[in-house]
């Protein structure tokens, strides 16, 4: 870095998982990099030899040493222990938890207690920050001494003050305290800042999205009146955390946030949607073998098990469960994804209830609300996506990880104060194709570079191969003909399609971009209904100069990429005709003479062989002619026999038979 004095980072500190981002010309990015983690656990283990492990090796020794391994820190934040032990949070917590009267009041505090040792959450805290700041600096090699931090919208004054305590002990200069809901907004582009932190004397910011002078006034003009037609866009950022929830109604005006409202639950969170889980297994147990599970010990390891099962049902239809408890005694079942969502059903009923009472707050109908921003792990679970898109009447933006979004809009706040950020990308236009990839490595171009937005477009695709169930989508950006050279956005997969012969399924692909560039994207079988879908920001992280660069790649290499594009589509027609014909000599090739069939089958052979040692395009399509041509009266013979069959049928069928 030229100027580490200019170099402000983004930390979200959250109550699961922690993450540092820095916003820079690019845009934000999580810093990673090949040994260090982007995102780290937000768990502390203590050891009198080892000292203190911090993330992914604390977390993975856990039941190993409970009472000194240290999560959820954050649900203690300025909490007072009798406050927590009426809620009935201290029962759930395999450690240490004892009251402790604050040294500048007389409000009783929740600290925890470490081999006679006891640490208030701002000191444990400090422990994560400070190791955040360690992996920043190793990742941009500079010292770091600034930061923004998130912090939850329901946050009082005294737990606010606690995380810039935490800072300070780690540190780091807090430049700026910002709620998380306005942090989520930035990373979207959506806005700057919360108008409660904007200082009287300060400047107000455009939108990372609108600096940039790589189009001219006219084309900027347009882009204004391209844009929403709402003058003071409303967005709702469901925050659906580790630990809390909470709602909360923002209005943007003149680019700075105004909060209208924000409700939540301090004792809501994925937790709990955890302890739903470790319930049912310890009432089963329990009720199958007459023994309670409940050691400090049995603790962690449900609450990692029970973790690993709500991951797993967000993917997939049922997650099978095999705990050995010991004396030749094993407990199995399987929690399928329907009993999964009956059994947090009331959680997330009482977050529904906060939507409401936030926007009767605010005085505003849903259908009022122009975005819908999802916020936390637990939101990536589809019945939590699904009521939420249900209450607003809208499908909610999950283009950003759900769990870096807080980080990255923290890096744009960063960005903003350290004027680290110059020459991005203005999206008015598509400034790159996007497409997705396609059989044999090529690149289907489904929107073109220079379409204005907002904009959408759709095509068939088919499956490759008979009885395929599955369809893997890439989604690609980039003006090169080959999936290799462009930019992966992201894949997503469909699944469970009837098995079909290859070529018999109908996947219709649609690209919808909306007025706020996100892309969304879509793949539906038609023929059975199934679907899947995915949404990306398609410009995060390209600045104009990598744009223009890409367009003169694609310039310079075009003739060798379309005729490479033209080897694989023949290649794969080839292969798909040679597949059909070998199925129709298998279904009718006995209707023909030997020389006849000897000819077709020498030829396939030939054609095949072609295809794999030729990179003549002008040869491989004169022989796929030919051998066309030659198969032309073994189509006519399975078609006759696919007719007769059908009649066949159908006189059985009126018979009665």
């Amino acid at each position: 870095m030229s100027n580490e004095a200019n170099v402000i980072i983004g930390i979200d500190l959250g109550t699961t998982n922690s993450l540092v981002a820095f916003c820079d010309e690019k845009g934000p990015r999580i810093l990673s990099n090949e040994s260090i983690e982007g995102q780290i656990p937000s768990v502390l283990a203590f050891d009198p030899e080892k000292g203190v492990t911090i993330g992914r090796e604390a977390k993975v020794h856990a039941v190993e040493k409970p009472e000194t391994t240290v999560f959820s820190i954050k649900r203690l934040m300025v909490r007072g222990y009798d406050e927590l032990a009426k809620s009935g949070e201290l029962e759930h917590l395999p450690y240490h938890v004892v009251k402790r009267v604050a040294e500048s009041s007389d409000r009783d505090i929740a600290a925890v207690e470490i081999e006679d040792r006891l640490m208030t959450p701002p000191e444990l805290s400090a422990i994560i920050l400070r190791e955040l700041k360690q992996r920043a600096e190793a990742v941009l090699g500079c010292q770091i001494g600034k930061a923004v931090i998130t912090v939850p919208a329901y946050f009082d004054d005294a737990q606010r003050q606690a995380t810039r305590d935490a800072g300070k002990i780690a540190g780091l200069e807090v430049m700026r305290i910002i709620n998380e809901p306005t942090a989520a907004a930035l990373a979207y582009g959506l806005g700057v800042r919360d108008q409660t932190e904007l200082s009287q004397d300060e400047e107000i910011e455009l939108p990372l999205a609108q600096q940039c002078n790589s189009l001219d006034d006219q084309e900027k003009e347009s882009s204004t009146n391209s844009g929403s037609t709402d003058d003071e866009p409303i967005i709702a950022v469901y925050d659906l955390g580790g630990g809390t929830f909470d709602i909360s109604i923002l209005r943007i005006v003149n680019n700075v946030f105004e909060v209208l409202s924000t409700h939540g639950n301090t004792q809501l969170g994925g937790d709990d949607l955890d302890r739903e889980i470790i319930k049912l297994i310890q009432r089963e147990i329990k009720e199958q073998f007459r023994i309670n599970i409940e050691s400090p010990q049995t603790k962690q390891a449900l609450r990692t098990f029970a973790e690993n099962v709500k991951i797993r049902l967000s993917t997939e239809q049922q997650a099978s469960v095999e705990i050995d408890i010991g004396q030749g005694r094993l407990y199995k079942r399987t929690i399928s994804r329907n009993e999964f969502e009956a059994m947090i059903a009331p959680w997330i009923d009482k977050t529904m209830d906060s939507c409401r009472r936030a926007l009767t707050d605010a005085r505003i109908e849903a259908e009022t609300i122009s975005q819908v921003i999802m916020v936390g792990g637990s939101t990536r679970i589809p019945y939590v996506r699904q009521r939420a898109e249900g209450l607003f009447g809208r499908r909610p933006y999950t283009a950003l990880n759900p769990e870096e979004v807080v980080a990255l809009g923290a890096a744009v706040q960063a960005g903003v104060l350290a004027r680290t950020r110059s020459d991005a990308l203005l999206l008015v236009i598509i400034p790159l194709s996007l497409g997705i990839e396609t059989m044999g490595g090529a690149m289907g171009k489904l929107i073109l570079r220079n379409t204005r937005i907002p904009c959408q477009a759709a095509e068939f695709f088919s499956t490759f191969v008979d009885g395929q169930t599955n369809v893997k989508i890439n989604v690609l950006q980039g003006e090169r003909e080959l999936a290799k050279d462009c930019r992966s956005l992201g894949e997503f997969e469909l699944r469970d399609i009837p098995p079909m012969p290859a070529g018999i399924p109908k996947i219709r692909v649609s690209f919808l971009i909306d007025e706020n560039g996100i892309l969304n994207v879509s793949a539906i079988e038609e023929r059975s209904a199934k679907q899947a879908s995915i949404q990306i920001i398609p410009t995060h992280g390209l600045t104009v100069d990598e744009v223009k660069r890409m367009e003169i790649e694609s310039i310079m290499h075009a003739r060798k990429d379309m005729t490479e594009h033209w080897l694989i589509d023949l290649r794969n027609q080839i292969t798909f005709d040679t597949n059909k014909a070998e199925q129709m000599l298998a279904k009718v090739g006995d209707r023909m003479n030997a020389r006849q069939r000897g000819d077709i089958e020498h030829a396939l052979h030939n054609l095949r062989m072609l295809a794999e040692k030729s990179d003549s395009a002008e040869l491989l399509q004169r022989a796929l002619g030919e051998f066309n041509e030659m198969t032309v009266r073994l189509a006519e013979l399975s078609i006759t026999q696919s007719l007769q069959q059908a009649g066949d049928s159908d006189l059985s069928s009126s018979n009665g038979v």
